[in-house]
């Protein structure tokens, strides 16, 4: 581990702190939530993700600073869950404070689901050598990033048809006529501001990584 400047010893501190804040997030977020179809929905994506990277951790192993950002997206997903994105307490206040017309929790989860995607797309495209020259990768990573974000809002849209009035709270539109162009607009800002500000940081724990496998 000497390549990525921690040891072996503090490398699997970190993994199994990383482990223990998912699943103490995970318990809290179930113990009671306001709707338990929501929680389902809204957390089940942490739970693929979770199972992913256990399964891929061997043969696959990410940069650290993109298991932090995974990490900090499933706890998103998971207060979501628990409280519905469109009555998280703290965003109740900043509502009365900033005489916001709605709880804009939702817009984080959607910021995140184009920040998190786009580190995730920039390191597989880099690492299986996908894409060649710095702004096509740029293109693909934003592409991915769109594609993705406007995949969930058809599962939204499907989750809504099939559940009916039980898909309110998972939708989260609050009576928001532009809700869906609003979460694809943040989750382009979230890549967008991805690659500007961690670009070069990700590409140091690239190399560390690449040597470490080889």
């Amino acid at each position: 581990m000497a390549a990525l400047g921690v040891t072996f010893a503090e490398h699997r501190t970190i993994k199994y702190i990383w482990i223990t804040i998912y699943v103490a997030v995970l318990i809290w977020s179930g113990i009671n939530p306001k709707d338990q179809l929501t929680w389902f929905l809204e957390v089940a994506p942490a739970i693929v993700g979770g199972a992913v990277l256990l399964v891929t951790y061997s043969s696959f192993r990410l940069t650290p600073i993109l298991y932090s950002f995974i990490l900090m997206h499933c706890i998103v997903l998971m207060v979501g869950g628990h409280y519905t994105y469109a009555e998280v307490p703290l965003f109740d206040s900043l509502k009365e404070i900033f005489g916001f017309e709605r709880n804009n929790y939702d817009k984080v989860g959607h910021f995140f689901q184009g920040f998190v995607p786009a580190l995730i797309a920039r390191e597989i495209l880099i690492r299986k050598k996908v894409v060649n020259g710095r702004a096509w990768l740029n293109l693909f990573i934003i592409s991915i990033s769109l594609a993705f974000s406007a995949f969930y809002e058809l599962i939204e849209w499907w989750v809504a048809l099939a559940s009916g009035e039980n898909a309110k709270a998972f939708l989260g539109t609050q009576g928001y006529v532009w809700d869906t162009q609003s979460d694809m607009a943040l989750a382009l800002v979230g890549a967008i501001l991805a690659i500007l500000l961690l670009a070069n940081t990700h590409d140091r724990q690239l190399k560390n990584v690449t040597s470490q496998s080889r």
